[in-house]
């Protein structure tokens, strides 16, 4: 957000600066206090385009959410049960399985024998589902978390499932153990998250089975 922002800074400096070239002198306490005001209107600006995309996201989920009848809670409750029961799986490309998952096949495996929801099988198009975005001061258990960890800013390459506590769960790699739980805390993890999906929006209502699992 504060990126969409920050070619107006320079900007509006320049324009400031050359306006007041163009008429008489003024002292350097009024142009710092002409600078002041600038980047005042300019934070002022950007706290309300902030608010303006809370409110929008919020609105979103609600819409996803009316006159559905699944409990988000349980659904996430299920997926991190079970997922946390698979810590420690050995990561294998392509898998999608308990005898090794990726990425992509681990949340897979969980949104699909948990919450009947079948999910694209690559991180690229996973990221693409319709599903509402969520901004992270905003987080619940069972949203989707996307990272561009190949080295190419802003390209999907890797996904877990968020636990709550800035906590996350995902089968990582094979050097670092498959099944794991990290901080999205962590400097490269924040340094490399894009965004957040609450895919469970789209999940079909809880059947009695998948209540009966929590019990």
């Amino acid at each position: 957000m504060l990126n969409r922002f920050a070619p107006l800074v320079p900007l509006a400096l320049v324009t400031l600066l050359f306006g007041c070239a163009a008429h008489s002198p003024v002292s350097q306490q009024e142009q710092q206090q002409q600078v002041k005001n600038s980047a005042t209107a300019q934070s002022s600006a950007y706290q309300q385009a902030l608010f303006q995309e809370e409110a929008a996201t919020e609105k979103e989920l609600a819409d996803f959410a009316g006159g559905k009848s699944y409990q988000l809670p349980v659904l996430a409750d299920s997926i991190l049960e079970r997922g946390m029961s698979l810590i420690g799986t050995r990561y294998r490309f392509g898998g999608t399985s308990e005898a090794g998952f990726d990425c992509s096949g681990f949340i897979g495996y969980l949104f699909r024998e948990q919450a009947g929801l079948n999910l694209p099988r690559s991180t690229r198009e996973m990221i693409n589902v319709d599903a509402p975005l969520v901004s992270r001061s905003k987080l619940e258990p069972g949203d989707l978390l996307f990272f561009a960890t190949n080295g190419r800013r802003g390209r999907v390459s890797h996904a877990g499932i968020y636990l709550g506590d800035n906590q996350f769960i995902h089968s990582s790699s094979r050097k670092s153990g498959g099944v794991r739980i990290d901080s999205l805390g962590d400097s490269y993890w924040s340094k490399t998250f894009i965004e957040a999906k609450r895919a469970l929006a789209m999940a079909p209502a809880a059947s009695p089975a998948i209540v009966t699992a929590r019990k």
